[in-house]
Formats: C-alpha cells, structure tokens, sequence
C-alpha cells in the first residue's frame, strides 16, 4: 500500500533546522547547517550512464528573477514603432543578420556561442507562481512541494564529486534549492553571498579536534539507538549526517569554494558585483564536478522606469554572462557545461507612460536562452511578431525548457519517479525537448 504522506515546505524547514540545532549545540559541527541539505542514509551511487551521445555533464542557471524584458535584451523590434521599441536599439553580433540589445555589447561578441529562444510563453503571470513553474514543470500546489530541476538532475544522474554537494543554488535564497517531496537528499546547498563561500565548514571554534571526535563518538551511539527505536524512513534519511559532514569538513574540494584562490584578472573579468562573482563560483564549482549550479540575478521587476532598470540589470548579465562563456570555452569546458538563462515572464510591449515608461509582467512572449553543452550556437529558434505581443512561431513553455535540459544532459525524460503519496512525476512533466537546437 502506497504511503499517503503529504510533504510539504514546513516538514523540510522543520527537519533541517532540527538537525542544524543539534549538531550546533552537542557537536559544534559546523558544517552540517549546509549538508543538512543534501543528507541521507543511502549512498548516492555512480553517476547514471546518459542516453545520447556527447551528454552535457554539468548545468549552469542564471536565474533572471522579476521578469526580464525580452524586447529590451533578446528580441528587439528594431522596425516597431516608438512606443513599443522606446530608445532601445539593437546592435550587430559576431553572426550575421543576429541582433540583440545595446545594452549586452560584451555578449555580442560571444553569440556564435548561444541559442536565443525568443518564443517562449507561460500561463503563470505573477512572480511565485512564474517562478514555481520555471523551476519545477508543476504548478503550485497546497498539499505538495515539488523538486527543483538541480533535484530532478541529481534524482536521475547521481552526484559526479562525492565530497561536495551536487546541487549549490547562489544569491536566491532557499525557495529554488528544495528538494520537495524527493527530501532533503536532493535538495541544493544555498550559498548567499559568493564572496564568503561555503560558510559553515569547519570544527566550530573552541572545539579541539580530541573534544570532536569524542562528541561523534557518543552522536553515533545516541543515533545507533534512537535509529532502532524509531525506525521510520524520515528519520533514517539523516543518519548519515555527522559521517558526511566530517568528509566535507577535510575534502580537498572544498578549495571550489574560495574565490580568493583566483587571480585579480579573472575576477575582474567577471565585474565585482555579487552576480559576477556568482558566475566566477558556478565556473569554479563544475570544475570541481558539481552538477548543478543556479546563480540568481534580481531586479527586472520593471513597472516603473523599465529601461534605465534593463539597463543596469543587463549590464551586471552582459559581463558576467559573456566572462562565463569565454572562460569555461578557454578551459575546454563548455561543451560539457550547458549555461541557461531563464526567467519566469517577459515584460508588455506596451509602455507605460504614466510609470516613468515602465513595462508591466507579461506572460503571454519572453525570452530564455541556452549556451554550451552541445547547443547549436548563433542562432534564434522561435519567433514572435512585428510588436514581441504574442508567439507566432514555434511556441516553447517552461516545460519544454527544462525538458531541454534534461535532454542537454541525457536524462530519461520518460523516467517515472513516485511521490511518498503514491503520484506519478516527470522530470519537466512529461514535456518535450526541443532537439533541433541540438547537432543531429
């Protein structure tokens, strides 16, 4: 008989922070806060072989969280009249006939690289719901939270580092790093500020290591017990907490972390904002073998005063975003590394005068794009019309993005994987990728 349990955020929230609260208090182990996150009694085993030829190994997802405005970046209406188009303009790139805003002058150089998907449409207009959606395949729902996409990778291709953990998400918070109903072995490990790396690391102060290892000692026997007496899977998901937590605690690749391992030049490279430098860690973290990585750039909320906002906000993604590109190609790892920038809604073309020229949400055409990992470069798929209102060719929905994804990476999409209610899900709901980005 299928287990009837229903997960939901709070039994996450209250389990996690159980566990943190203990290991502070009787231990002093510091990092288990973090691990706490991606804990759990059985092994993660090999990474699972991919189903396509020349798989991408690890994702990088730049999270453009607010509503980016597509005709102001990826689809610009040169030809549109005035008060659609306002003072934007669109510029050459490194391939013919493919313009892109004023305002990505760095990413006009990489272009050759990237794949803009300028047909993009969604049914959730407000930001939770949107971004629920962009992350998940699912809608929102009261009874149940759904995995992250970086779960849904690690669930269906295993852990490529044993040491760290394979799911870090980067300046957005705890909301996109859940593992939902798969637990907390799947959720990612939320890093706020790059610059501090993995906070949390090491023995607490005033702990010497004798001291330490005697309070693991006496954890194990405590937990050798109470595990016997309260044999329930939810219980036994963090019996290997301590164990994990001391393995992070002496591993070589904690080095991944530390930004200031890099030289001036390549941070420079990637500007001094905390996004650039968000970009700079998720370089540095798939080359240590983390599988996925989401670094979230804030700010596209543009109801108000829309193209001065767009043209702060895509001055922080031009340069972190054309760094990235270039130094993963010049470390030979782009092809194995797929770079995504999605956003959960794109802005009206109509402007709003009244809002100092502002732009309102609009669900209905925007754009993502995908880079890497065996993408076609320098190309646009889809299209939308004259004015950037509505899809007209080649509609594509966060489902089949994510769905893209998974098909990057060479994951089973028709992979059935039960919720503790006893429910069927898919890793991008059972959406199909687009294939023909992909050489044939």
């Amino acid at each position: 008989m299928a287990d009837k349990t229903i997960y939901t955020k709070t039994d996450e929230i209250c389990r996690r922070q159980f566990m943190l609260q203990a290991a502070r208090t009787y231990l002093g182990v510091a990092a288990a806060p973090m691990l706490g996150a991606t804990i759990a009694t059985e092994a993660f085993g090999a990474a699972a072989p991919p189903l396509r030829p020349r798989a991408a190994k690890n994702v990088i997802f730049l999270n453009m969280s607010g509503g980016m405005s597509h005709l102001d970046t990826w689809d610009v209406k040169p030809k549109a009249k005035e008060e659609v188009r306002g003072p934007i303009r669109g510029i050459r790139t490194n391939v013919d006939d493919l313009l892109i805003s004023e305002y990505l002058k760095n990413t006009a150089n990489i272009m050759d690289k990237v794949c803009i998907i300028n047909s993009m449409n969604t049914n959730q207009g407000a930001h939770e719901q949107g971004q629920y959606i962009l992350h998940r395949s699912y809608p929102m729902r009261g009874t149940i939270v759904h995995p992250a996409i970086g779960s849904w990778v690690l669930r269906l291709s295993g852990r490529r580092n044993e040491t760290i953990p394979g799911f870090v998400t980067i300046g957005g918070g705890t909301e996109n790093a859940s593992g939902g109903f798969m637990g907390a072995k799947y959720s990612g490990v939320p890093i706020g500020n790059p610059n501090d790396g993995l906070k949390d690391s090491a023995r607490a102060r005033g702990v010497s290591e004798e001291d330490f290892n005697k309070r693991l000692t006496l954890a194990d026997k405590l937990n050798t017990k109470f595990h016997g007496t309260f044999n329930q899977k939810q219980v036994q998901s963090y019996q290997g907490l301590y164990e994990e937590a001391v393995r992070l605690m002496t591993s070589e690749d904690l080095k991944a972390f530390d930004l200031g391992l890099e030289d001036q030049k390549t941070r420079s490279m990637y500007g001094g904002d905390s996004f650039g430098q968000g970009c700079l860690l998720a370089r540095r973290l798939v080359e240590h073998n983390v599988r996925f990585v989401e670094v979230t750039l804030g700010g596209w909320d543009t109801h108000y005063d829309n193209f001065a906002s767009v043209e702060s906000r895509a001055a922080v993604l031009d340069t972190g975003f054309s760094a990235l590109i270039t130094d993963l190609e010049r470390r030979g790892l782009l092809d194995d590394t797929l770079v995504a920038i999605g956003t959960e809604f794109g802005r009206t073309p109509e402007i709003v005068k009244e809002h100092q020229d502002g732009r309102d949400h609009f669900p209905t055409a925007f754009s993502c794009v995908l880079a890497g990992g065996g993408v076609k470069g320098g190309i646009k798929y889809g299209s939308t019309d004259g004015s950037g209102k509505k899809v007209v060719d080649k509609l594509v929905t966060p489902l089949n993005f994510n769905a893209t994804i998974a098909y990057a990476l060479g994951l089973p999409g028709d992979r059935v994987v039960t919720s503790p209610s006893g429910r069927p899900f898919w890793v991008a709901n059972k959406a199909e990728p687009i294939k023909e980005i992909f050489p044939a």
